[in-house]
């Protein structure tokens, strides 16, 4: 099982490069302590890279490849173009809001979820973060984190928000959302509610969202557990589980953890309404709430 605790999770580019070093440098037949004296860089510096947890520059990267003899132009390029990726994804939109963001330890699962192809989320209280209301999320944000400042709660709005861009355009995200009942019934104030219903409506409306509403007619379920996101990533990267658990969120991207937690949803999403049922009992709540 491959679990980390490591906020600053990597990219799906700095993934790729991990791997790759790990392969050239096995078809070498070096060890890394070889390495290390070959480059001049430590051995625990060449682990991190190997291990994802930290990026590197075209200029150790160039030195690496000459270490493993790769000589082929294409080869070095595409490793290249990885390298000078996860450098630019490690600048992202959210940099201008970092340190509310690292307060937080949010930052991580932003990165994976930037470079994510399709996100499978189970939400036993909260409406997904992506389909929140401003309205909705700020009060969200304020009740759960009453120990930051306005200013910070209202960085975190805007970040909130600016992730809702991932729903739009040609290369949308595709999300797949099964909530629990119980997360509509913890809004309180009418007007938000009503608010988050119509957008959620609005954008089941959207062929790349897929939103199901998990009954309390369900009764027990494996959910009960608590939530979890999975996140799929372009081929050749295997997808990962996340979970929050306060400050210390963890991830997980080893397959019997990511095959046992996509058989908990496949369960959730068939004990769930199906869409137009969902449709038509939020239609129906919408409704309730208008009166």
């Amino acid at each position: 099982m491959a679990r980390k605790t490591n906020p600053a999770a990597p990219s799906v580019y700095r993934r790729q490069l991990s791997s790759r070093f790990k392969e050239l440098r096995a078809e070498a037949g070096l060890t890394l302590t070889q390495v290390s004296a070959v480059v001049e860089v430590s051995q625990g510096s060449l682990s991190r890279i190997e291990n994802g947890d930290r990026g590197t520059t075209p200029l150790l990267a160039k030195a690496l490849l000459d270490c493993y003899g790769i000589t082929d132009p294409a080869t070095r390029e595409d490793l290249l173009d990885l390298v000078r990726a996860d450098a630019a994804q490690r600048q992202p939109w959210w940099k201008k809001y970092s340190a509310v963001i690292n307060t937080t330890k949010y930052g991580g699962y932003l990165t994976l979820e930037a470079s994510a192809a399709s996100i499978r989320t189970y939400e036993l209280s909260l409406i997904p973060g992506l389909l929140q209301t401003e309205d909705h999320a700020r009060q969200v944000i304020t009740s759960m984190r009453f120990d930051l400042r306005p200013d910070q709660i209202e960085a975190l709005v805007k970040v909130r928000m600016g992730r809702r861009k991932l729903l739009e355009g040609d290369e949308a995200l595709k999300l797949w959302a099964v909530i629990d009942e119980a997360a509509f019934h913890r809004i309180d104030d009418s007007a938000t509610l009503r608010g988050q219903l119509e957008h959620l409506l609005d954008m089941m409306a959207r062929p790349n969202i897929t939103v199901q509403l998990l009954p309390f007619s369900a009764g027990f379920h494996p959910g009960l557990d608590g939530p979890f996101v999975i996140m799929d990533f372009p081929e050749p990267n295997p997808g990962v589980v996340w979970m929050e658990n306060g400050p210390n969120s963890v991830y997980f991207e080893g397959a019997d953890e990511l095959y046992r937690y996509i058989d908990v949803f496949d369960h959730l999403r068939a004990r769930a309404l199906n869409p137009p049922e969902t449709h038509a009992r939020l239609t129906k709540l919408l409704k309730e709430n208008r009166t």
